[in-house]
């Protein structure tokens, strides 16, 4: 595994042209062992022991399919999400590695991150991972209260996940967890007070997602029989003014609406998808954007891990979305994920995208409303008063 065992080792480079936002890998592992009542992801559980060599072949195969449609290109990032990665043997995640790196370039530097549940069988494989080559882990810790992990439906303890981030920094180049904030019955006081915790821990990245209720979820047939009280939008708005003021005075700046960090210590993965680059989507669900003479394809794969798992046997690939994008559809996602990052998006790449520019009275208005301002080079990005209220400032911009 010398090509992933030397982007374990190497320095990390940020990449963070607007022309070459870089080329990621994600991988989807889609198996959990309980499924939690606010998750809407593609996640699964099995009562059955999972064949992880049959999976590893199958993984294998979709990176071959889609190295040979996207040939040529450097890895900068490698994402191993879920579901639970950390539920994959270290074996399993090297020979996925090994994979990749058989059919692409991995630069010298790049990130690989995998998401790990903070139980104490998972964080005794940590030391697996960063062997077969991991170098950043993601530790979903999500409350630092433990009626409020059992209310999330977390199966493990504040305890379990202190110890579990303690060891991701004893092992790991770089590390991150993840905290919900805004649960019901959570007081303005009792999150300042977990973050202040929290921040204690955190080393240069932190992810701090405000509790929203997904449909087809638990907690939405809970909120829709009256048994599920979210913040009003006065608190919710505490609540995000809170954590950039307690994050902001720790140096760990919201490069993006929900995720802070120190200069340099960005997630590499995430800034290709915010900053519209190309990756490619490998496993159950998995979503993908390549460039190829078809132009910027839209990629998706069979969501359930069983049908996926025959389609590749049977075809070589999950895929069952596999559509080139407007023009119009490209400068509508570019806005859409760009706009969530704090350095905005350079309204030049949006017309060279879409074919067309924005509507200048409509950034007017929204300039002198105080929702969005321009920053250097021109560049369009949203303000501290208009982050709450991301999804209709984006709307606005896009109509």
């Amino acid at each position: 595994m010398m090509e992933a065992e030397r982007a374990r080792a190497a320095p990390q480079k940020d990449h963070t042209a607007d022309d070459d936002p870089g080329f990621g890998v994600y991988v989807h592992w889609p198996f959990c062992l309980s499924k939690c009542p606010y998750c809407d992801f593609n996640s699964h559980v099995r009562g059955e022991p999972i064949d992880q060599a049959r999976y590893l072949a199958a993984f294998s195969a979709e990176i071959a399919h889609r190295a040979a449609l996207a040939p040529g290109r450097v890895v900068r990032s490698i994402f191993f999400g879920g579901g639970t990665p950390s539920l994959m043997s270290p074996g399993t995640v090297g020979g996925i590695l090994d994979a990749i790196a058989a059919h692409w370039r991995v630069d010298a530097g790049a990130e690989v991150t995998l998401e790990a549940n903070p139980t104490s069988v998972e964080a005794g494989r940590f030391r697996g991972y960063r062997a077969a080559g991991v170098n950043r882990l993601s530790v979903g810790v999500q409350a630092l209260a433990d009626a409020d992990l059992q209310a999330l439906g977390r199966r493990h303890s504040v305890e379990e996940a202190l110890a579990a981030v303690r060891l991701a920094a004893s092992l790991f180049p770089r590390f991150t967890f993840d905290l919900i904030y805004g649960r019901p019955g959570q007081s303005l006081a009792a999150w300042r007070a977990e973050l202040a915790r929290a921040l204690d821990l955190a080393g240069d990245h932190i992810s701090l997602y405000q509790l929203t209720v997904e449909p087809d979820t638990a907690f939405e047939r809970l909120r829709d029989a009256g048994k599920l009280e979210l913040p009003d939008e006065d608190l919710s708005l505490a609540f995000f003014r809170a954590t950039r003021e307690l994050t902001e005075a720790r140096g760990l700046l919201p490069y993006e609406v929900s995720n802070h960090a120190r200069p340099g210590g960005e997630s590499r993965h995430n800034l290709v998808y915010w900053r519209y680059g190309e990756y490619a989507g490998i496993g159950p669900g998995a979503h993908g954007r390549i460039v190829t003479a078809r132009g910027r394809l839209a990629q998706a794969c069979e969501r359930l891990p069983e049908p996926w798992l025959g389609r590749v046997e049977s075809d070589g690939h999950g895929l069952v979305e596999d559509s080139a994008l407007t023009p119009e559809e490209q400068g509508d996602e570019f806005l859409l994920m760009g706009l969530r990052l704090s350095e905005g998006v350079d309204p030049r790449r949006y017309e060279a995208l879409s074919g067309r520019t924005l509507d200048r009275d409509r950034l007017r208005s929204l300039i002198d409303d105080g929702f969005l301002e321009r920053g250097p080079s021109g560049r369009i990005r949203v303000t501290s008063l208009g982050a709450p209220l991301l999804d209709t400032v984006v709307a606005d911009v896009a109509a």
